[in-house]
């Protein structure tokens, strides 16, 4: 398991993360359940916000009779699973035939620039996760952005992204100003 990164897109995840005994009380609760293999990568997703190699091997121990092998099988036949570190917020652009003839391709190098990060990247203040997609389905809207559920249609301005993503960053900022001062 990890120690250190090297990069925000490799796992961090120490050996020692509480997280793992949140995941084992878990497992101890549902072992006896038959097909807890989704069930339990669920969990590890929810607590660690992916799951890992690192973390699948430890599930395989603590699962006698379930090897890592199927476990990986599970977690990248199912596209809910993350095997990677993911942003707050995931944007997914569509380079599917329609958008890409109308200048998706612009909105992803806009994207990178602006937040210095590559496809499959998460961006240094773990806000952002940038993903291509094949098609959102939204053929008509081409080009088509998505950041989570929020649909950003016939985006042929990427003049237009840094002022879609400050309001994520100003939802951000809220969300820690509400919280703040709940704990005061």
């Amino acid at each position: 398991m990890a120690n250190e990164c090297n990069n925000r897109n490799e796992s961090c995840i120490r050996p020692d993360d509480p997280r793992y005994k949140e995941l084992k009380a878990y497992i101890d609760s549902v072992r006896d359940q038959q097909g807890i293999n989704i069930m339990v990568l669920q969990e590890a997703q929810r607590l660690f916000g992916y799951v890992p190699l690192e973390v699948q091997k430890w599930i395989s121990l603590e699962l006698d009779d379930v090897s890592v092998g199927e476990l990986y099988g599970i977690s990248t036949f199912y596209s809910q699973f993350n095997l990677t570190k993911q942003g707050k917020h995931k944007i997914s652009v569509c380079l599917g035939t329609a958008c890409y003839v109308k200048g998706a391709q612009a909105i992803v190098e806009a994207l990178q620039q602006h937040l210095d990060i590559e496809v499959g990247g998460i961006s240094e203040d773990e806000m952002f996760s940038l993903e291509a997609t094949r098609c959102l389905g939204c053929c008509s809207l081409a080009p088509v952005m998505m950041i989570d559920d929020d649909v950003y249609a016939k985006l042929y301005d990427t003049k237009q992204i840094p002022e879609i993503l400050d309001k994520y960053y100003l939802e951000s900022e809220l969300e820690h100003e509400m919280e703040s001062e709940v704990d005061a």
